[in-house]
């Protein structure tokens, strides 16, 4: 008897014993937890809206389409108190909208010291809703320390606005300003490779010169002006101002500013930008007077967040068989799967396909907020768009604040294209970029060599010098890339492509100017496109939903995302992990940009159709 064996054996069988009885223990555990979580859940009071109250409208950062990243990560930033950064414009026109007929909320109450930027267009959207509002002649309200150039658009369409008596209106018009690092490139001994297509096509400047190229200047100054036209336009027509009262403030703030002995608030006030100074507990007390006071003596507002939860905010005509698809495209154009605030080439087509599959989907809205990116994830989604128009029903796209280079390609085949009339749009070019690390290797001692068996063996290896094979391969790839974007233009948009190249060639456009050409059909927003697709689909008026696709969570997710809700006041308390001071942060985001842009660019042949559309 081998006396040893058995042992092993004796052992063996009781881990195993215990392993099964650990499995069991955690099944039980794991159901427990479930089980309490669906009675929490269950047993949640929900949030109640008081009887007299003032929505507070308060977006924090930027306005986007789409919220990015995946929704638990996001879930446990907001546990830990860190702010995303972003607010869905749709949630805030949805809360405005649904006060304007609620008994209950008496006033209006905007907020916009947290908000960073997200677009012109954006802006009007939710100052239409604002005006909107107003004609359920309840009061709206502006307040802030401050006001920057996006924040004041806003403040403007308010009754009244009241700055604190130490603040100021900085409104200093568009700028676009980039960081060029070619001498910083030489100076490390990379080599960037660059190809364009389309003298105006200008994303790769930043790593192939040291300052704007003339033609980038031409069209930046072109659209910059555009947008500064239209909003000073929007914001003197609110504020009963005359037209050229804003090109003045900023032009002659200096003098405005020494007649004002040094108050930047004064100026404010005497220039007719803001109503009143008010401190903030003086803001508090005629906040107060608008809604009545509470309880505990604080004025009563709630948040369009915790407004949204307590009210009924589903759309309209729930029941109707038929809906009318919204597919939100935000972000860069990468491809693969990639999570929301990108868009995937594998992930968007893959919630095209199921609008497709979808028989009670009668049209699909496609919302594309994006400067585009990989040229191949671009065709993928392009392509599975004409998969449903293949199948009789129509494609819209509706244009928010961007929607150029990818962002026009995934848009060019719909059967119409909405636009604000302050969208950029156009950078219709294509572009390539490639570093080497020859030289950077040289200059710390480290050589590479070696053999191949075709003339092309290795042309492509980073660490050695572009072979010239290789890069002509690239060159005639983006020419015939380009060839293929303008022709289907052409062939779409029912134009010679003659006429597209005359308008492409990278050129960025604002959307007012790109209906003349014929890229763009009709000015309007988001609801404009949707009721001219089902319009395109015979779906009579209001006997329709609107049905907005997405990632959909697993049960898992689902349940994973409310645990983390519920524990988000433990996390809140427990982040205390330290951060770097945001100069330094600032820093080192602007020595890595080139590097983070060609490594956040995925496309399998390195191709782009990619605008660098930031504006300050």
């Amino acid at each position: 008897m081998n006396v040893p064996r058995l042992i092993r054996s004796l052992f063996v069988g009781i881990w195993r014993a215990a392993e099964g009885v650990r499995k069991i223990l955690h099944l039980i555990f794991l159901l427990l937890v479930v089980g309490v979580l669906i009675a929490a859940i269950a047993t949640q009071d929900p949030p109640r809206v008081p009887e007299q109250a003032a929505l507070m409208v308060a977006p924090e950062g930027r306005l986007v389409e789409q919220l990015s990243g995946d929704v638990l990560d996001r879930a446990l930033a907001e546990a830990r108190g860190v702010n995303i950064g972003e607010t869905l414009l749709k949630d805030v026109i949805d809360a405005i909208r649904a006060a304007a007929d609620d008994d209950r909320i008496e006033a209006l109450v905007l907020d916009p010291s947290g908000l960073t930027g997200g677009g012109l267009s954006k802006l009007q959207e939710l100052a239409d809703e604002i005006v909107r509002f107003k004609e359920s002649e309840k009061p709206v309200i502006a307040i802030g320390d401050n006001f920057t150039r996006d924040q004041y658009y806003l403040a403007a369409h308010a009754d009244e606005i009241y700055m604190n008596p130490m603040g100021i209106v900085w409104i200093s018009g568009y700028s676009r300003f980039l960081s060029y690092y070619k001498s910083a490139i030489d100076n490390l001994y990379i080599d960037f490779h660059v190809w364009t297509v389309g003298e105006y096509k200008s994303f790769v400047e930043p790593i192939s010169r040291d300052d704007m190229s003339p033609e980038d200047r031409e069209a930046s100054e072109a659209w910059l002006g555009a947008l500064w036209d239209a909003y000073q336009a929007d914001v003197t027509a609110a504020r009963e101002l005359p037209g050229d009262a804003l090109q003045r403030f900023a032009d002659d703030m200096v003098e405005l500013l020494a007649a004002a002995d040094g108050d930047t608030a004064r100026m404010a006030l005497d220039f007719g930008l803001v109503d009143e100074l008010l401190t903030r507990d003086e803001i508090r007390n005629r906040l107060d007077g608008l809604v009545g006071e509470a309880d505990d003596d604080e004025h009563d507002t709630i948040t369009t967040s915790a407004y949204l939860a307590a009210v009924d905010s589903t759309e309209e005509n729930r029941d109707a068989e038929d809906s009318v698809a919204v597919i939100v495209a935000s972000g860069t154009i990468l491809d693969g799967s990639q999570p929301p605030g990108s868009i995937g080439g594998d992930s968007t087509a893959a919630t095209i396909r199921r609008a497709i599959e979808d028989d009670g989907v009668k049209a699909l809205v496609l919302r594309v907020d994006s400067g585009g990116g990989s040229a191949f994830a671009s065709e993928v989604i392009q392509r599975e768009l004409q998969v449903f128009r293949e199948s009789g029903r129509p494609v819209v796209v509706s244009m928010s604040s961007v929607a150029a280079s990818g962002g026009y390609w995934i848009s060019m085949g719909a059967d119409e294209i909405w636009a604000s009339p302050t969208t950029i749009t156009g950078s219709i070019g294509v572009g390539a970029t490639i570093p080497t690390f020859s030289r950077s290797l040289d200059r710390i001692g480290v050589h590479v060599d070696g053999v191949g068996t075709t003339r092309l063996s290795g042309q492509d290896n980073l660490l050695r010098d572009l072979g010239d094979e290789f890069a002509a391969m690239v060159q005639h790839s983006i020419e015939r890339v380009y060839a293929d974007f303008i022709g289907n233009i052409a062939e779409y948009r029912d134009k010679t492509v003659e006429d597209v190249d005359m308008v492409a060639r990278g050129r960025v456009w604002i959307a007012s100017d790109a209906q003349a050409f014929g890229l763009v059909d009709g000015l309007g927003n988001l609801e404009d496109a949707i009721a001219s697709a089902a319009m395109l689909a015979d779906l009579p008026e209001d006997e329709y939903r609107v049905q907005y696709y997405s990632k959909e969570l697993t049960i898992a997710e689902q349940l994973a995302l409310e645990m983390i809700r519920m524990a988000s006041p433990v996390s809140r308390a427990l982040n205390l992990g330290p951060r770097l001071p945001e100069s330094l942060q600032a820093l080192l985001e602007i020595a890595a940009e080139p590097f983070r842009m060609v490594d956040h660019l995925n496309d399998p042949q390195d191709i782009y159709a990619y605008c660098f559309c930031d504006i300050r």
